[in-house]
This record gives structure tokens, sequence and C-alpha cells, in this order.
């Protein structure tokens, strides 16, 4: 952390670049790219099974800890393209498509170690999953697009592998389907067909199975998911896929920046005000213009 902080100093612009996978989310026309460019922590420090918990740099990519993870029997409700690392990943703050079970990506972050506009260090959470200490600073950070701090180290929260799994396809109403299941992962419907992932214990997921085969599902190798779309590349149907249950849709072409009320805008604008007043930390990003 110490050669991190003195990488990004306390004067001119900077931003952290990982694996450049979403390299233009939330970039406004004016970015031009010209901002010094600096690198974060990569290496997995430590890794706690009982107290699930994991202590990575923020440069390491999602890849690299997820095969750590599973030699534990665990994983990280974090994913992205191929390259892509975990400060990334909590930067841009989507939601992994097994949402269902593994939770929102805003409850992975416990602790952040950060570099300020200043050029000082601070830490953001505490390292323990039920930590009430403070202003709660890492779900303002995830999402942020670095524009709060800059991120070097974090501790997550980690969550068992499945004992099993399964995909699932099949046309019935998606009424039936989620009312047939209990949480699962992932129910995304693309206007025709449902694709569904369904994981737990072995005889939890071999009921859940018989309830989607009695409703004309059949089983998909994984992943088979709508039209040949992995969420990353490759085509969308006509209409796009909803992911039932997270309010998400994903559209096929353009999709305009979403609209934000003054209010939150006024908000955003006074918290960025207070970490980063001369707006340091990369600039030319505005989280409120992220479509991907």
């Amino acid at each position: 952390m110490a050669a991190f902080r003195d990488a990004v100093g306390d004067a001119g612009t900077v931003c952290v670049r990982g694996g450049g996978t979403r390299w233009l989310v939330g970039a406004v026309p004016s970015h031009t790219g010209d901002v010094r460019q600096i690198s974060a922590p990569v290496g997995i420090e430590s890794i706690d099974p009982p107290e699930m918990t994991v202590v990575v740099g923020s440069g390491t990519t999602v890849a690299d800890l997820a095969s750590a993870l599973s030699e534990h029997g665990q994983e990280v409700a974090l994913d992205g393209p191929v390259g892509a690392t975990v400060g990334g990943a909590l930067m841009v703050g989507r939601n992994p498509l097994r949402r269902g079970r593994l939770g929102e990506i805003a409850d992975v972050l416990l602790q952040a170690d950060c570099v300020g506009a200043d050029g000082q260090t601070f830490t953001a959470g505490g390292p323990t999953v039920k930590n009430v200490t403070g202003f709660d600073l890492c779900r303002l950070l995830v999402g942020s697009l670095g524009t709060l701090a800059l991120v070097g180290r974090v501790i997550l929260r980690t969550r068992p592998l499945p004992e099993a799994g399964a995909w699932m396809v099949g046309e019935a109403p998606t009424g039936l389907v989620m009312d047939a299941l209990y949480r699962p992962a992932t129910v995304l419907w693309d206007g025709v067909r449902s694709t569904v992932r369904i994981e737990g214990s072995c005889a939890d997921v071999a009921d859940e199975i018989r309830c989607l085969e009695a409703l004309g599902f059949t089983a998909a190798d994984e992943p088979v998911l709508p039209a040949g779309w992995d969420r990353w590349s490759g085509t969308l149907p006509e209409g796009g896929v909803r992911a039932l249950g997270s309010g998400v849709v994903h559209h096929p072409g353009p999709v305009s920046a979403p609209e934000v009320s003054v209010g939150v805008r006024s908000l955003a604008d006074r918290l960025r005000d207070a970490f980063d007043p001369f707006r340091r930390l990369n600039p030319g990003r505005d989280p409120y213009r992220m479509t991907a």
C-alpha cells in the first residue's frame, strides 16, 4: 500500500487501470484518456475459510481469486469479462449473474484500504462480516468508478460453493417457474424461453430439477444462456433478456444513460466534493452515466 500511495501522490489527475475490460463504462464524451494511469497491488494475502473472508489486492484478476477460493470450497460474488480485476468489478458495481444465491455486490466489500485525493491512505469498513463501526463507506465506494478514492487492497466476504447445481431450460410461464423454486440463483427470460440456474445441496437440487421437469424443462449443458449470450459478448434476442427477481433488463443495442433526479445528483456532487474537491481521481468519469 505504501508503493500504491506513492504512485497516487498528492497532485495531478490519476486513475487506476486494471484489465481495461470495461474501460469506457461511465466515461463522458470529454474523457480524453490523458490522465496518469497506475496499477493497484496484485496478490492474495490471506484466505480465512472459517471466517469466510479473503484479503486481496484490488489489481488481482477475478479469475485468479475464484481459482484460489475454490481450493477452499468458497467463492465470492464478483464476476466480469476475462481479465477483469477485483477492483474493477467493485468500482463498476455490477451484480453477479447468480445474484439470487450470491447476493448483492455491495455486500461483498467488508473493508477497503484506499488512497484519497489528498494522497493519504485511509481505511473504510472493517475486517469482519458483523461490522458496524462508523459510516458505511464501502457501499459508497462500490459502483463509484474510483471517483471517491482509489482502492488498493480489500477484504471481501466469501460464501461456500454450492454442493450441486444445474441449468434448466423451458418455456413454462415465468410465474410458475418462480413459484416452483426456492431462491433460484438465476432466472432469465428472453420473451419465450426461461433459462434457470438452481444450486444448493444435492437433495434440494434434485427436488427442484423434478419440479422443473414437471413444467416441461430439460437440462442444459452449463452454461447455456439465451441466444448464446454470455453477458460480456455475443448476441441478444430482440427485446433483450430479463433477469427475474433483480429488476435488470439486458437490452440489445445502444442504451441511453439513466435519468437521475436533481436531488440524487446534488447529493452525489456533494459527496464527490467532500472526497475529491479538485477532481483528481478518475476525471471524466461519472457513475450516473453508466449503461453497461
